[in-house]
């Protein structure tokens, strides 16, 4: 169940009265109450209500025709634990599964935080890369994995295949730039760390002749692209319905891209081209993959909707500012 706020400014299209008679029309909706007088700032009416998640999509549309997203606010919160009756009569009265329905506006929101440049984000990406040379320089899948599963980059790209069902530019540039700052300061933060290590003779010249175990960082075989597209697929679904952290962890584990990035610095410092060629290309590999698979799963689930006639809360393409 997902819990739903409305705020209804007094005497404005989007007013109680109406927000009241969408709720009462949708099946799927229970526990719903009217706070005369609560909102503050602007004054107003705040009426609440509990959804069945298969139901969301379609109440937030309406509500947004009446106007309440431009004159009041809507805010939607995730319940974990509802025990009620007709809480389980209303997503038994909602049409489809909870588990297959995509509220769009949670996807804009989860996917539009992640994509976004900021300090945490290149720490953590730095972080992520450092590991990942330290594991393919020490031969250490382990060390590899646990690089996989530090780096964020899956939040801007998840944005970018988003982008692509939205034609958002404002969003494309900010998750452009995420990755593109974002992996620039970590591969150079890294090439930096390993020439500082080479020079103390951390790394001898030799430290790449025995990649047994992390070849798979700067080897792309013919699976890489399949493994990235898989990924893709499988971590864009667990956003749609939004899944918890597990999914998305197994996806970080599946692909290849901060550990190449750190080991293409590493490769670069100590002149193996070669390995540093392979490393770059398996990156552009699974970013690309993955970016190709979530977008696909978008505009199939966004043609499942239309062709089942369902309406979309997804708003049109946002103007550039």
């Amino acid at each position: 169940m997902i819990r739903l706020r409305v705020l209804c400014p007094q005497g404005r299209s989007g007013a109680a009265d109406d927000v009241l008679a969408v709720l009462d029309r949708e099946p799927g909706v229970v526990h719903v109450v009217r706070l005369r007088g609560a909102a503050v700032s602007p004054p107003g009416d705040v009426v609440e209500a509990d959804l069945a998640r298969e139901s969301v999509d379609g109440v937030l549309q309406q509500l947004r025709e009446l106007g309440c997203a431009e004159h009041g606010g809507i805010v939607l919160e995730t319940l974990d634990t509802v025990v009620s009756d007709a809480a389980e009569r209303a997503e038994a009265a909602a049409p489809g599964e909870g588990v297959d329905a995509v509220v769009w506006d949670e996807l804009v929101g989860r996917t539009g935080q992640g994509a976004r440049l900021s300090l945490t984000f290149v720490i953590m990406l730095t972080i992520a890369c450092l590991l990942g040379a330290i594991g393919v320089v020490t031969n250490s899948p382990v060390t590899v994995v646990g690089a996989m599963v530090l780096g964020p980059e899956f939040g801007p790209l998840a944005a970018l295949a988003l982008v692509v069902v939205r034609r958002d530019g404002p969003t494309a540039r900010a998750a452009g730039l995420a990755l593109g700052v974002g992996f620039g300061i970590a591969v150079l933060a890294t090439a930096v760390a390993a020439a500082g290590a080479q020079a103390l003779g951390a790394i001898p010249d030799n430290a790449l002749t025995n990649l047994s175990g992390v070849e798979f960082v700067y080897q792309v075989g013919p699976f890489s692209l399949v493994v990235a597209l898989l990924a893709g697929v499988a971590g864009m679904v667990a956003l749609v319905a939004g899944e918890g952290s597990g999914v998305l962890v197994g996806v970080f584990i599946s692909v290849t891209t901060v550990p190449a990035a750190g080991f293409a610095a590493v490769a670069a410092v100590l002149r193996d081209w070669p390995r540093a060629g392979g490393s770059l290309f398996q990156l552009v590999v699974n970013l690309v993959g993955i970016v190709v698979a979530g977008t696909v799963v978008l505009l199939l689930v966004r043609a499942s909707y239309r062709r089942r006639g369902l309406p979309e809360s997804l708003p049109g393409r946002r103007p550039d500012r």
